[in-house]
């Protein structure tokens, strides 16, 4: 998912020195070897792979040169092209979706430009062994990554790993909002470890912001970065800091070996939404507007059903079991048909397996002064209600299943916000209300990002940031994120 707030590099300058932290450069160098290992490893196995699929057993012919050349010859060539297509940027490394697309654009470049030379130069490589070999050496590359970035995030999560470590500059105010949103997901790599203020904020005695030291005013943010270790400074929104004091930061900056990034006051808008124009020499930022109807709209309602018309199919069994085992655990019906309200306030019965006891609604006012959660919801960890299978079932997520008869019927979709009961839109203010400009989902970043665990605020900007920015790839990445969120069984409840 991508972060809250952009974090867009405003200059680099790496070449001319070295970085001011050497414990996370090291860190860095070793992540950046692990790669260079496993991107040869895969490379070998995928090219191995094509020999053997293509020839077998057999003396390949046809050839001029011989394969014992062509095989390392391959291996070293996609490895410069990985590197060509700085797959080994750490501006890239460990989060967000741009790594994925530079391993993918250079191996498929390189395949591209293999079978151009080869039909000019008429070698006789067989194009079965480089097609098997390309196909199975970028899915490597690509499931090497997830998991080496997997690894790292674990790392980071426990305070370990490589991560950047960031001095904040601004005003106060931004600056805790900067300090709040890159420690809301610590897996993005960014540690802030000080603040620079304006120097009318200064006071003679040491300050911090909430539990981040004040290191400095604007007069000396190239000193501050070097006293604390800083790799990174990140320039958020302040009224001192006009485009002349920015550029000049960069100078400043220009061979230390700390690199310089801002953070706009524009929150909670995708990386796709935003293009960078030039104008008069100032760097414009363009914001596309959300996009609610569509050709697009259209074939995601399409993949959804047809996704959840072959789940159904799929899955048919297990709902046949799950129904038995609710019939024989509690009095009841197995199904819980529930109003919630759909895309432009439209209201719509929600399938559920049913995982409380039939009177459930009734005990919900004796309840109410042990809700565990703030906002409009009602959540409890051990909520007398739940019956035995029904605990199992939440635990799983199992009992959203029979939501995908709603999917299929065009209610819901399989990505989107949690579908919200009438009392809570009852309560909703004009910016909560933008929920409902698309359907629910069966499944969201809600979901994956600690589901009962979040708070309400927390729930509704992630909801509202995919009202704004959903697409079909975020859509595929949810969903593969869902299942993880399931098996770890974190915020189910």
């Amino acid at each position: 998912m991508t972060s809250a707030t952009l974090l867009t590099p405003a200059t680099s300058s790496r070449p001319g020195g070295e970085r001011p932290g050497k414990t996370t450069r090291a860190a860095e160098r070793a992540y950046i070897r692990v790669l260079v290992v496993l991107d040869t490893t895969v490379l070998a196995v995928a090219i191995l792979v094509g020999y053997l699929a293509r020839f077998g057993d057999e003396e390949p012919t046809g050839s001029e040169i011989p394969y014992v050349v062509v095989a390392p010859a391959l291996l070293l060539v996609w490895l410069v092209s990985l590197k060509a297509m700085r797959c080994y940027d750490d501006q890239v490394l460990g989060y967000g979706a741009d790594e994925y697309r530079r391993v993918s654009a250079a191996s498929m470049r390189l395949a591209g430009g293999i079978a151009i030379a080869g039909y000019i130069a008429d070698v006789g490589v067989s194009r079965g062994f480089l097609a098997i070999s390309f196909a199975v050496g970028t899915v490597g590359l690509e499931v090497a990554r997830f998991a080496a970035r997997k690894r790292l995030h674990r790392a980071r999560d426990r305070g370990a790993g490589w991560s950047r470590k960031v001095l904040v500059v601004g005003d106060t105010a931004h600056v805790l909002e900067l300090v709040h949103t890159l420690r809301r997901e610590p897996y993005a790599g960014y540690q802030v470890v000080g603040a620079c203020i304006p120097d009318a904020l200064l006071a003679p005695v040491p300050q911090r912001l909430g539990d981040v030291p004040v290191v400095g005013s604007f007069r000396g943010i190239p000193e501050a970065a070097t006293a604390i270790g800083a790799d990174t400074v990140a320039v958020t929104a302040s009224g001192e800091l006009t485009a002349t004091r920015l550029r000049r930061l960069g100078w400043q900056l220009e061979g230390t070996g700390v690199d310089l990034v801002v953070a706009p006051a524009l929150t909670d808008v995708a990386g796709p939404r935003i293009h960078t124009r030039p104008v008069a020499g100032l760097p414009l930022i363009h914001v596309e507007a959300p996009e609610f109807r569509g050709a697009r709209k259209l074939v995601k309602g399409f993949v959804d059903r047809s996704i959840s018309l072959i789940a159904l199919l799929v899955l048919a069994p297990l709902l046949i079991v799950i129904a038995l085992a609710i019939k024989i655990d509690s009095r009841g019906p197995v199904l819980f048909r529930q109003t919630r309200v759909g895309q432009g306030g439209e209201e719509f019965g929600v399938f559920k397996f049913r995982t409380m006891v039939v009177n459930a609604d009734a005990l919900l006012a004796e309840l109410a002064a042990r809700n565990e959660t703030d906002g409009l919801m009602f959540k409890m960890r051990d909520d007398p209600r739940v019956t035995r299978v029904g605990r199992l079932l939440r635990k799983w997520s199992l009992d959203e299943l029979p939501q995908l008869v709603n999917v299929l019927l065009g209610q819901m979709s399989l990505v989107g916000p949690r579908p919200p009961l009438p009392s809570e839109v009852a309560r909703y203010d004009g910016d909560v209300a933008r929920r409902l400009l698309v359907k629910p989902g069966m499944t969201g970043l809600w979901q994956v990002s600690g589901r009962s665990d979040l708070s309400w605020e927390d729930g509704i900007r992630l909801d509202l940031y995919y009202v704004e920015n959903w697409s079909l790839a975020a859509d595929l990445t949810i969903l593969w994120k869902t299942f993880g969120a399931v098996i770890n069984s974190r915020g189910a409840y």
